[in-house]
């Protein structure tokens, strides 16, 4: 059985491949009677767009969503929500050389063990041109949560990590990296020439916060708020490790060191001193920032030559041609925010579902 669809209530499906006509995503279980329009959800997928500087992938694709059903005169309307995004710039030719022998790093082998064939096409579904329609439909997300706020940005670059005393939420968007550092973001730009010179790539690492978060959302065992975020964001492609809050760092920590302490808050509510726990407790929200990071690996499509076998087990070195994103990671700041968005809008319903209140 395949597994393209994520999500309890609010539920959505991916579809398409790197080099087919189109991708996209059905959306279901949405709320009726929300306001959607296509220029709702336009500005994330520019965010995410390729092509934008050159310290991402160069191929040209404009990404421009369309809504094909679930919107009637501007609102939802309690059906499936259908998105569609067509592919505009495929160069399928500069992938022929490996059409047959595995990219060392990518899901090449894995696909061809599980499935007997594989798109080599820029890797079909294990490409990361998949996640355009997580990011679209996390617009939607959005729309069912307006009282929650989603950002994230880029840690990290090749272990080169920001300042946090330097943290300027406005730096985030004013420099190709996602970056809140100005002093980080001008560091990055010569590793990442660096790197695509030497025809290589490097990895990241992604750190997101959703502020509004009220407390209640979540569940004790199987559907547990850090759990539910944990699979998403270990979904997108690259993706090799999250953290909530403190993560690892916790485990070093002593019991008095990793408590987040409490005093009364003026609106009846708990007043945090703290939040190691990353705003969830017992897999439910406290109503704290709600904190995610995320570790991507380098890209594995790289000029370097790497050994590697063809699919009948000859030796062979694999260099891979075409356009691909030295650092996978920076355009994952957009995807992460989605994945992020959508397990929040589910568990925003599953709550309202028990407990009769948003």
């Amino acid at each position: 059985m395949s597994f393209n669809t994520f999500g309890r209530v609010f539920r959505f499906t991916t579809w398409g491949e790197s080099h087919g006509p189109a991708l996209g995503a059905v959306v279901d279980g949405c709320p009726p009677g929300i306001a959607l329009g296509e220029a709702d959800i336009q500005p994330w997928l520019d965010r995410r767009r390729p092509g934008q500087s050159r310290f991402t992938t160069q191929r040209q694709e404009p990404d421009q969503v369309r809504i094909l059903s679930g919107v009637f005169e501007g609102r939802t309307t309690g059906t499936p929500i259908s998105l569609m995004i067509e592919n505009v710039d495929q160069r399928s030719k500069d992938y022929s050389a490996i059409a047959q022998a595995y990219r060392p790093g990518h899901a090449d082998y894995a696909y061809d063990a599980k499935y007997g064939l594989r798109d080599y096409r820029g890797g079909g579904r294990s490409s990361a041109r998949e996640t355009a329609a997580r990011v679209a439909a996390g617009a939607v997300a959005r729309a069912v949560i307006p009282q929650v706020r989603v950002r994230a940005w880029v840690e990290a670059i090749g272990g080169d990590a920001i300042d946090d005393a330097a943290f300027d939420d406005a730096q985030i968007d004013a420099n190709p990296f996602f970056c809140p550092d100005a002093g980080a973001a001008a560091r990055w730009e010569e590793k990442m020439d660096a790197a695509r010179k030497a025809g290589s790539s490097l990895g990241a690492v992604i750190a997101c916060e959703a502020t509004g978060v009220p407390a209640g959302w979540g569940a004790p065992l199987y559907a547990k708020l850090d759990s539910e975020l944990a699979a998403a964001c270990m979904s997108i492609n690259a993706v090799k490790g999250v953290e909530i809050g403190d993560g690892f760092a916790a485990a070093a920590l002593s019991g008095e060191q990793n408590a987040d302490p409490m005093r009364p808050g003026a609106d009846g509510t708990p007043a945090f001193l703290a939040n190691h726990a990353g705003g969830i407790a017992g897999g439910i929200a406290t109503g704290q920032p709600v904190r995610v990071r995320v570790a991507f690996k380098p890209t594995s499509s790289i000029l370097t030559p790497v050994p590697s076998i063809t699919r009948d087990g000859t030796p062979t070195e694999v260099m891979t041609r075409g356009r691909h994103d030295p650092c996978v990671g920076i355009r994952g700041v957009p995807v992460v925010e989605a994945m992020v968005a959508l397990v929040l809008a589910d568990q925003a319903l599953l709550h309202r579902a028990q407990c009769g209140i948003s």
